[in-house]
């Protein structure tokens, strides 16, 4: 099974590589390797599954995010609607890679069932986390969701939290070739299920991270990018959406199909072509609602399928606590 969370399997390879040149004699480059990749990890609050991010830390992610990217002076929102009926094919200005959207309300399942590149919606984007941690420049997925306070993303717990919280984060909305068209936005707190924290327990593999973007005090994610309401314990077999972005490339995919439960703590979307790097981006159902992140059973998924932890009652509450909520 492939999980999809960015550069699973490299680090692998690099642990493997490293054990051998620690056999034959390079056993400092491991323990540098090791170091650098502590660096980028934090204790929090494992028993609550709670971490409360050091600003300057933030602060100096973004700048390294900020440092290769393009920072649009005013978001390009575009609101005409797609004609309707079929599909419409783009291709965005300085991109060779055509991009395929679909006009509102066409929950049809993909043909073929594989994913395909897609325009970048605000709402949604990849998750960076620079500074030599084995993992590509963006190595998971994240959405905005409706929140009291406007500045909630929701993510996959196992891109925020491997034996530790990552203190490297950086969240680029609606992110394509390179441009920043809504800034960078970086946490303030973190939220997973201790059963994560404790057993990475494939039935909670949720996240919701408040941010914040550096420069821009009081500004409120929300309010920049829209934002879909999350749904729990959805009514399935539902019409359904996953989107992400694959750590190789530099726009999303996403595929339509109906998500079905796997079991009482599981959904699943069968479509091929979801690799790594979408770990912790969104399933949507019609509304549109956000009813699952890439993530769950098999880290995600493997070439044909993607999973997702369920949306149940834990999940309702792990929000309930992100947003203070009663």
């Amino acid at each position: 099974m492939v999980g999809k969370a960015g550069g699973g399997a490299r680090r692998v390879r690099l642990v493997l590589l490293g054990i051998v040149l620690a056999l034959v004699g390079a056993g400092s480059w491991v323990v540098w390797e090791l170091r650098v990749v502590a660096a980028h990890l934090a204790d929090g609050d494992p028993a609550r599954g709670t971490y409360l991010q050091d600003p300057e830390r933030a602060d100096r992610t973004a700048a390294a995010v900020l440092d290769g990217l393009v920072v649009e002076v005013e978001a390009p929102r575009d609101d005409t609607p797609t004609p309707a009926g079929s599909e419409a094919a783009a291709e965005p200005a300085g991109s060779a890679t055509p991009v395929r959207s679909r006009p509102e309300g066409d929950w049809r399942p993909s043909s073929p069932l594989e994913a395909r590149s897609t325009a970048p919606e605000p709402a949604i984007g990849a998750l960076f986390s620079p500074g030599g941690d084995w993992d590509a420049d963006h190595h998971c997925s994240a959405a905005v969701v409706q929140s009291p306070d406007g500045d909630l993303l929701v993510t996959a717990a196992h891109c925020v939290y491997r034996g530790g919280f990552r203190t490297n984060l950086a969240f680029v909305p609606g992110y394509r070739d390179g441009v920043a068209p809504y800034g960078v936005w970086v946490p303030t707190r973190i939220e997973v299920d201790p059963r994560w924290t404790e057993s990475a327990d494939p039935d909670h593999d949720v996240a919701f991270v408040r941010v914040r973007r550096p420069g821009h005090p009081g500004e409120r994610l929300e309010d920049v990018t829209g934002a879909p309401a999350i749904r729990f314990d959805p009514r399935l077999p539902a019409p359904a959406r996953v989107v992400g972005y694959p750590n190789d490339a530099e726009q999303p995919v996403d595929c339509y199909n109906t998500a079905r439960a796997e079991g009482p703590a599981q959904v699943r979307l069968d479509c091929a072509g979801v690799p790594n790097g979408t770990s912790g981006g969104p399933i949507l159902t019609d509304g549109p609602a956000l009813i699952g992140v890439v993530g769950g059973r098999d880290g995600g998924g493997d070439e044909t399928t993607s999973y997702s932890s369920r949306f149940d009652e834990s999940t309702r509450a792990l929000y309930a606590r992100a947003t203070g909520s009663p």
